[in-house]
């Protein structure tokens, strides 16, 4: 199996019974992001503290 199909039946697999189809998907999503940001953290695919604050600022008013 691929590391792919693996990751996804852990992140299934560690749902409760009763998990939604959009609860599971998002947990999915969720665990897809976090794989790209530390794949870009790696890469020094980064911006600064400082830019981010600046970036984020006009999106607060």
């Amino acid at each position: 199996m691929s590391n792919v199909k693996e990751k996804m039946t852990e992140v299934i697999q560690s749902q409760f019974e009763d998990a939604t189809y959009e609860g599971i998907l998002r947990d999915l999503a969720f665990e897809r992001m976090i794989e790209r940001g530390v794949l870009d953290s790696r890469s020094g695919r980064v911006i600064s503290y400082e830019d981010m604050k600046r970036r984020i600022r006009p999106w607060q008013k």
